[in-house]
């Protein structure tokens, strides 16, 4: 049987971890100081935590003194509340948010976790790739080893998604669009009852691309589909594609990263399509919903800057620090369930 976590022998095998995480923070704090950036605090409590279709935010309630209730909800990411501040001219800036992500749970993945954000007024696609770059060059050794896979930060490799579907899944994914039977057939792979082209792209992209990325070397992943960017520019040269990217190290995905749409009609349309897909996916008797992120995009329609941001998995990264193989060695209190 398993020792609870709270047992000196338990803390004693992930202290190596813990203390490497340590030293890990404070490094990626003094690379942000030393870049001119402010750190910044925004509420955990939301009374809207957005239209993301595939995460599942915790519930909770606020009670105010007169005995008036207000439902909340655990924010699965700060970026709302970050961008607002960009628009109060706030920038650049990064915060350590602890997020909630409700029935996730895995080797690296943790229904609580640490996320590590940051936004840079005046950035693009390249800026923010170079300076993600020098961070892990900074608070990372030139070689990095992690749940058996071995990488060097010598040289970073930049891949389009296009690219990577042609290469990997032998589709030209962007004259094909989103038509599920002809990227199946591109594919050589039958399209399963009830696949929708989300589906397939994303059983694609697992199964197919995501094998071999970031392994030798971390992978940008860039350019995604206008549809798989919900708060992304579209791109001014190919509007078919967003100014996104995912970044893999030791084949882990660590981080996605947007150049930020900042059209606050176009992001109220996304809004409005995301809810829609999101309510027909969702279970009537199950989790209350919650209103469109209003404030937001009255914040939008004021103005924020042309500006790039990042989340990154700091967990991750710190489980790529120490070579560890589950999320809950560098975690100091993790969920039992997390350590087997």
């Amino acid at each position: 049987m398993a020792l609870p976590v709270w047992h000196p022998e338990s803390l004693a095998a992930r202290r190596p971890f813990l203390t490497r995480r340590a030293v890990l923070t404070r490094e990626t704090r003094r690379f942000f100081a030393d870049r001119g950036y402010t750190e910044v605090e925004t509420p955990y409590a939301v009374p809207a935590p957005g239209e993301e279709v595939h995460l599942r935010p915790f519930a909770t309630r606020r009670t105010f003194p007169d005995g008036r209730m207000e439902p909340l909800w655990l924010h699965t990411s700060p970026e709302f509340a970050m961008k607002r501040l960009l628009v109060a001219g706030a920038g650049p800036i990064f915060q350590f948010a602890r997020v909630w992500r409700n029935g996730e749970a895995g080797a690296t993945h943790a229904p609580e976790f640490t996320m590590l954000e940051w936004y840079r007024p005046g950035f693009g696609l390249d800026a923010l790739i170079a300076e993600t770059t020098e961070l892990l060059r900074a608070v990372l050794p030139p070689v990095v080893t992690c749940r058996g896979v071995r990488t060097e930060l010598s040289r970073v490799e930049c891949l389009t998604v296009a690219d990577a579907f042609a290469r990997h899944a032998g589709a030209d994914l962007l004259a094909i669009g989103e038509d599920a039977p002809a990227l199946a057939a591109a594919a050589g792979t039958r399209l399963r009852d009830g696949e929708t082209w989300e589906d397939l792209f994303f059983r694609l992209l697992l199964e197919r691309i995501e094998p071999h990325l970031g392994r030798d070397h971390p992978t940008f992943l860039t350019h995604w589909p206008a549809a798989q960017a919900a708060l992304a520019r579209r791109d001014p040269a190919d509007p078919r594609v967003a100014e996104r990217f995912e970044l893999f190290v030791c084949g882990i995905e660590v981080a996605n990263a947007f150049v930020e749409l900042t059209d606050a009609a176009e992001q109220r349309a996304r809004f409005e399509q995301d809810r829609a897909r999101r309510h027909a996916m969702a279970d009537p008797a199950g989790e209350p919903d919650w209103p469109i992120d209003e404030d937001f995009l009255a914040a939008l329609a004021f103005g924020m800057p042309p500006s790039a941001g990042i989340a990154l998995g700091f967990d991750r990264l710190a489980m790529i620090a120490g070579g560890a193989d589950r999320i809950g060695q560098v975690l100091w209190l993790p969920p039992a369930d997390l350590m087997i």
